[in-house]
């Protein structure tokens, strides 16, 4: 057996599969999406065996998405578990034959709830088929697996019209990604999208600055104590005015003199750059990236003279953001 020829025959029977199934969407998957978007309660995903793990991820996506899902495995259902079942829920049954006794058993049950039905199967002629107050087909010409027994272009079918229907019910409330990163906010996304400037900046005792006049000696200081590699210069009035970084010693060790000695303002670099306290961390390190420099002083506003904080690149990379 040629391995390669194989796995490019199951990609290639899935993908047509997939094709067959795009084709055959109808007014039944408006009406799905219109029987969700209707109701008062969540989705309900049942299904048996393969068809309840593809089940588990549908309901999964759709919670994700701005649609409240959650999957009840049919099994558990007939022994206390349809209990879960609210008014105004809108339950999508799973079976690729359409006959399974475990999704059946449930059937007159949810009926007597006065629940509405999409049945998704495979059989329009099923019993499950029957019984829906929506059908959607996820029949396909053939499995891949060259016995026919295990449910792979099946599956996959299954599964791309969940992604079709929560896709669809996401675009048609309006979910944006602000609303995703707010479902997510343990991964980069979320981080993305919800920690600001604010969220990691140094303040307070924390915040490295001198004066102008300060020696280099003192200012030195304040670069190793506040462990960023970087202070900030201020005028008079508490106005930033520049920074010295690692950088301007080493050029300023280069030139020679009394730099021990000399006033901050000396060596600061001018015009430093900055951001406000309110912008997303990404912003922060997008300017990072612009600028090729690794701190930003945060101010309350863009018209704010007076530095609030600092915010540095490791805090971004250790929250995640880049």
């Amino acid at each position: 057996m040629d391995v390669i020829a194989e796995a490019r025959r199951v990609i290639r029977m899935e993908a047509e599969a997939l094709q067959a199934l795009s084709e055959a969407i109808d007014g039944e998957f408006v009406r799905a999406v219109e029987l969700i978007l209707a109701s008062s309660g969540r989705v309900v995903v049942t299904g048996m065996g393969k068809s309840g793990l593809i089940g588990q991820k549908i309901a999964s996506t759709m919670a994700s998405t701005g649609t409240p899902a959650f999957f009840l495995h049919p099994a558990e259902g007939v022994h206390g578990d349809l209990g879960m079942i609210m008014k105004g829920d809108v339950v999508i049954a799973v079976s690729n034959s359409g006959e399974t006794e475990e999704v059946l058993r449930i059937l007159p049950v949810i009926k007597r709830f006065g629940t509405k039905l999409i049945a998704m199967a495979g059989n329009p002629d099923s019993t499950l088929a029957r019984a829906g107050d929506v059908f959607l087909t996820v029949a396909v010409r053939e499995e891949a697996c060259p016995l026919g027994l295990a449910p792979t272009s099946s599956t996959t079918a299954t599964l791309a019209m969940g992604d079709a229907l929560a896709v669809s019910l996401l675009l048609k409330r309006g979910f944006r990604a602000e609303d995703f990163a707010l479902f997510h906010p343990g991964g980069s996304l979320g981080k993305r999208l919800i920690l600001t400037v604010e969220d990691l900046m140094h303040a307070g005792g924390d915040l490295p600055l001198v004066a102008e006049e300060t020696p280099m000696r003192e200012a030195l200081f304040v670069i190793t104590a506040k462990g960023l590699g970087i202070t900030g210069v201020t005028d008079r009035g508490g106005a930033l005015v520049g920074v010295i970084t690692d950088g301007d010693l080493r050029r300023a060790l280069e030139r020679g003199g009394d730099l021990l000695n000399s006033p901050a303002a000396d060596l600061m670099s001018r015009r430093p750059k900055r951001i406000g306290r309110n912008e997303l961390a990404a912003s922060a390190l997008q300017r990072m990236e612009e600028f090729s420099i690794t701190s930003l002083f945060v101010f309350d506003d863009e018209q704010a003279e007076q530095p609030v904080g600092i915010v540095h690149l490791h805090d971004l990379l250790k929250a995640g953001i880049a």
